[in-house]
């Protein structure tokens, strides 16, 4: 088992790596179609050793679980995600599973687009709005009720005759010309534009000031219904099919998609799915492919779901699109847990509306894997409209001017000599972990991002600025931070450096920045415990695992002197999670930031 669970390990983190990416930063690293062939390899895996399978595996949870400092609110009805299908082999397999549980031969199918934007549950009582929250992890969202109610195609109030109580799901979107007209002005105000209409759409709809949300022109459409309640009025009939929640949704007041259609086995899904590829850029909004739902409900609720996902729908992706452009180099970059990574360095290139300058490239392996030389012209696609890869080199474009890449072996941080931290390993990592620049500067914008304590003013800038002002050697003093030591940071200079109104005003900003991040900082050292656990970038634990170690034990030290059995005894955790969190607390200058975090008052209960 040893070799599969290395594998396995090394998926995880690498898929954990890019949803940071995707739902903290909205700046995703790879394509969908890359993250999706993650995901099926790690099902795969998963599949033929069920006992790497774990609470906290990415094919278990939903993925957007990382939460901002909007209220939390629970669904009253789970809202999950959509498996994927890449093929019609893929539809033609699902629908014969589908027909061979639902004991029938042949069955009625909605296709509709599947919109490239962010989902969103609407929660109307009494026809009115009272809640408009995220999907979060499927169970919790995030309650972005007033920036929703920014959205005219959102109506507050439902017409009809609506339940008493009824939970709408819907995609909110930022209109394709409404996001060239927005990137137009940005770039005529000198400012870098916004690199796609999902991302725009989704740092849209989480601003903390409404009054931001309602300059961003977003829309919604909604695909379907949660929990109802009737109340003493007459349930509606329409409702047992998927066709008639639209039909009702629409005579509430609610917008949905007229691209829809009602169709009659595999034969009609292949046919909706060509006709609508060839109009993707015809459409108001990005898609990235269709969704087939079977349009009974009465046999939805029969077939249910997964822990993810429903069983009675599937997302049929389509092939992402490729442009030609030039290699112009290749640079590497170091993360938080030390792994040192390949970029390339491209000629900006528009794809799928968007334009292109770095793509990743993973490791050395797969440079190599694919014979790719700096200079190259080499095929960039944007699968599923959203983020760049390298496929590979056109050879015949050669010239001979192109050079061959290699790894470096140092750090491009610190110059510490790369190393393996198994020999079985594809990834080179950093091994000076304490004081890699590179290294702390993304573990401290880890800190403060949403997914751990959450600290507002805490981003890569600050982290930059405290770190190379010295003021922080690694994370210990973080709770410790005073005006003194801001005031050694080019970033968060408190005093003004000239009486000129605008450097005046920016420096003014500045000092704003530096009070809000001590007020943060403080106001952190009350996060739940799960919180801060998941803050010490103990390797391999999520916030799942977190909140069942926090739950079992209660508090920090409880957890830091069980043993190895003790700790993988707990549900959603087991050995390899375990002997992690061990492995790290015996590490001396590891164990004393929990000491100094204690000292300076973070909670441990």
């Amino acid at each position: 088992m040893t070799e599969p669970h290395e594998r396995w390990r090394a998926l995880v983190d690498e898929i954990d790596a890019h949803q940071f990416s995707y739902y903290v930063r909205d700046e995703p690293t790879i394509s969908d179609a890359e993250y999706d062939n993650l995901l099926k390899e790690l099902g795969a895996l998963e599949e033929r050793y069920p006992a790497l399978r774990t609470a906290d595996s990415p094919t278990v949870r939903v993925g957007g679980t990382y939460s901002t400092d909007f209220a939390a609110v629970a669904h009253r009805e789970r809202m999950l995600s959509l498996d994927n299908a890449f093929s019609f082999e893929d539809i033609t397999q699902w629908y014969a599973r589908l027909s061979r549980e639902a004991n029938a031969e042949y069955l009625t199918l909605l296709c509709e687009p599947k919109i490239d934007g962010l989902a969103l549950s609407l929660t109307y009582i009494e026809g009115k709005l009272r809640h408009a929250v995220t999907r979060g992890d499927g169970r919790t969202g995030e309650d972005v009720t007033l920036n929703a109610r920014t959205i005219t195609t959102i109506p507050h109030t439902l017409t009809g005759e609506p339940p008493n109580l009824v939970e709408v799901r819907g995609e909110v979107y930022l209109p394709v010309e409404e996001f060239t007209r927005l990137n137009e002005a940005l770039v005529a105000e000198g400012k870098p534009p916004y690199a796609n209409p999902r991302n725009t759409a989704a740092g849209s709809l989480r601003q903390k000031n409404p009054r931001i949300t309602a300059q961003r022109p977003l829309a919604m459409t909604a695909y379907a219904v949660g929990a109802l309640e009737w109340g003493s009025g007459s349930v509606d009939l329409r409702l047992e099919t998927q066709q008639g929640v639209y039909e009702a949704l629409s005579e509430w007041g609610l917008p949905t998609s007229s691209e829809s259609s009602v169709v009659e086995g595999v034969s009609g899904v292949q046919d909706y799915a060509r006709q609508l590829e060839k109009r993707r850029h015809a459409l108001v909004h990005e898609i990235d492919g269709v969704v087939i739902k079977l349009n009974d409900r009465r046999l939805q609720k029969e077939l249910g779901a997964t822990s993810r996902a429903p069983r009675w729908a599937i997302a049929f992706k389509f092939p992402p699109e490729e442009v030609n452009t030039q290699l112009r180099d290749i640079r590497v970059d170091v993360g938080r847990t030390g792994r040192v990574t390949p970029y390339a360095v491209l000629e900006p290139v528009k794809v799928a509306g968007s334009t292109v300058s770095s793509a990743t490239l993973h490791n050395a392996e797969e440079v190599a894997r694919k014979g790719i030389k700096i200079g190259d012209t080499v095929v960039v696609r944007k699968a599923g409209d959203v983020i760049p890869e390298v496929v590979a080199p056109v050879v015949a474009a050669r010239t001979g001017h192109e050079r061959e890449w290699k790894m470096p072996a140092e750090c491009p941080s610190c110059g510490t000599l790369l190393a393996r931290q198994k020999d079985a390993d594809v990834d080179l990592r950093c091994p000076n972990v304490r004081s890699c620049r590179g290294q702390l500067v993304d573990r401290l914008t880890f800190i403060g991002s949403r997914n751990a304590l959450d600290i507002e003013v805490l981003g890569e800038k600050s982290a930059l600025a405290l770190v190379d002002s010295g003021v922080l050697e690694d994370e210990s003093r973080l709770f410790s931070l005073t005006d003194v030591d801001l005031r050694t940071t080019e970033l968060f200079t408190l005093e003004a450096a000239s009486t000129r109104e605008g450097i005046a005003r920016e420096a003014g900003d500045l000092t704003a920045n530096a009070h809000k991040l001590l007020d943060n900082v403080r106001e952190a050292r009350n996060r739940p415990l799960w919180r801060v656990l998941v803050a010490l970038s103990i390797r391999h634990v999520g916030p799942t695992a977190a909140r069942a170690l926090a739950s079992h034990f209660r508090s920090m030290d409880a957890i830091r002197s069980a043993s190895v059995a003790e700790l993988a005894e707990v549900e959603g955790v087991g050995q390899t999670i375990a002997e992690s969190v061990v492995a790290h607390f015996a590490v001396p200058w590891k164990a004393a930031i929990v000491e100094s975090w204690r000292d300076a008052g973070v909670s441990m209960e």
